[in-house]
This record gives C-alpha cells, structure tokens and sequence, in this order.
C-alpha cells in the first residue's frame, strides 16, 4: 500500500512496506520470522471489523520492503518502527508482536516508551532471553543458534522446509487446522526474504530483553501455545509474563509456534477483548 524510508545504503534508499486500513484505535501487527505481514491475515479483518486502524509492515529485509546488507539488530528494529510511529502520527496505539515481533515490541517500550503506546500483546515471542549465559541459565546454548546459522547458509530453502513442519506442529495439526498449500505459502514468503538478513536475524535472537520488559508500564498480554516446539514456553511466554509487571498470560492448549494462524478461532476474541 505504501513504502517509507528508514534509511539509505549506498546509492539505495532502504524502505519499508506497510499496509494502513481502517479507522479508529490503531493497531500495528509486527509478524515474526521469516515472514512478513501478510502473516496476520486471519486477524487482521477480525480488527478491523471491530472497529481498528490496522497497520502490517514488513521487516526490512523480508517481504515487500528493501533487502540491505545490514541493521539486522533490533535497536535498528526499534528505530524502524518509531519512524513508521512518528511518520503515520499514531497516539493510544496497540503493540502486537509475533515470535521475532515481540523483540520489536520489546525493544521500542524500552526505548522510546510509552508516550504513543497504550497496549503492548506478546505472541510466541522471543523475550526476555534465549540466549544462556551466567545469569541466564534458562537460556539456550550458543551451539544451538551455530547450529541453526550454519544449517542457513548450507541449504536456506530445505532448514526452511523443516523449519516450517515445527513452526505449526504439521505432524499433528496438519489437514485439521493447517493446510499443506498453507504451509507452502509460508515457505514461499520465507524463501524470497533476503538471504542475509535471514542469516543474521538469528543472532539477534540472543538480545537480552529483561531490561526492556521492566520499562514496559502499560497493559500487557502474553500469549503462546505450550506446545511451541520453536520457542518453548517455558524459555519464553511463561518468564515474560513474570518479567512485565501485571501482565495476564493466555496459554493455548496444544498450540504451536504459529497459533495466529493454527489456533486463530481461540486468539482473535481474547485479542478483541484485551483491545477493548
């Protein structure tokens, strides 16, 4: 619908894509990786029949918007965002952020705060911590994201292809709650994303949110299925509800990693609700 400009490398403008519908309350959705925002397509008609501004964009390096060799960190996620805030004048505005969204969420309240912002939800998302570390036992080894770099680099489009069976269960959900032409949809979006930024957007996943979770002052939802075989919920969901003061934790029965789409009949009314 638009693109706006958050950046330039060399003789190249870096924008970003970005869809804005509706009226009344705005709420920006913030997709995860490596989608981009036509990932919320099941919530964002629910939205706007209820009487939302809906905004999607994509991350830079994903989906419609320009594919730089760098910022894949999110205190340029951050900056992104506040210049897609500032530049649309959005006020009493929602925060949703999927999975790698989340981090946005995140890293914008605890950066820029809560002037614009009335609402903060957490899908699946990454805070508070993934990476292990002395303070961080709960985290993950490093080893781990290694492994998922070098798995990247070796073959992108087949860690893709497993990447996407764990992302929505397939085994379990799959022809019930997810189809396989679904499935092959995300990888097509997923494939044609920068390969770069796929690449080094994992080593933003070890940024270390706590800080940012203690600032956020505004009402809070957190919501993640305890099946997530990507983010487990007890790494993640379970510890960002504890770290952001007052928040309410959903939790989706048998839900996957990708229950905006897989489980989107029991997130959109409690979405609606706490948007209210």
């Amino acid at each position: 619908m638009g693109f706006m400009t958050v950046g330039k490398e060399n003789s190249s403008d870096i924008d970003l894509y970005y869809e804005d519908h509706g009226k009344g309350k705005p709420v920006i959705l913030i997709h995860g990786w490596p989608l981009s925002g036509a990932s919320w397509e099941k919530q964002v008609d629910v939205l706007l029949n209820a009487g939302h501004r809906v905004i999607t964009y994509d991350r830079r390096g994903f989906g419609h918007s320009s594919k730089p060799a760098s910022g894949y960190d999110y205190d340029t996620f951050a900056a992104d965002l506040h210049k897609l805030v500032t530049t649309l004048e959005l006020r009493d505005l929602a925060l949703v952020g999927f999975s790698m969204g989340g981090g946005e969420v995140a890293r914008y309240l605890g950066s820029y705060g809560s002037e614009r912002v009335t609402k903060a939800v957490f899908i699946s998302s990454v805070p508070p911590f993934l990476l292990k570390t002395g303070d961080n036992p709960e985290g993950l080894d490093e080893s781990v994201f290694a492994g998922i770099r070098k798995a990247i680099v070796a073959d992108r489009p087949a860690f893709l292809s497993a990447f996407f069976k764990d992302f929505y269960n397939a085994d379990v959900l799959g022809g019930t709650r997810i189809s396989d032409q679904a499935i092959q949809n995300s990888w097509n979006v997923a494939a044609g994303a920068s390969a770069k930024g796929s690449l080094d957007c994992v080593s933003a996943w070890g940024t270390d949110f706590r800080k940012d979770l203690r600032k956020i002052n505004v009402p809070t939802l957190v919501v993640q299925g305890d099946a997530d075989r990507i983010l487990p919920i007890s790494a993640t969901g379970i510890r960002t509800n504890k770290a952001v003061r007052g928040s309410r934790l959903l939790v989706v029965a048998g839900g996957p990693h990708g229950i905006n789409w897989t489980h989107a009949d029991e997130l959109n009314p409690e979405l609606l609700s706490f948007l209210k």
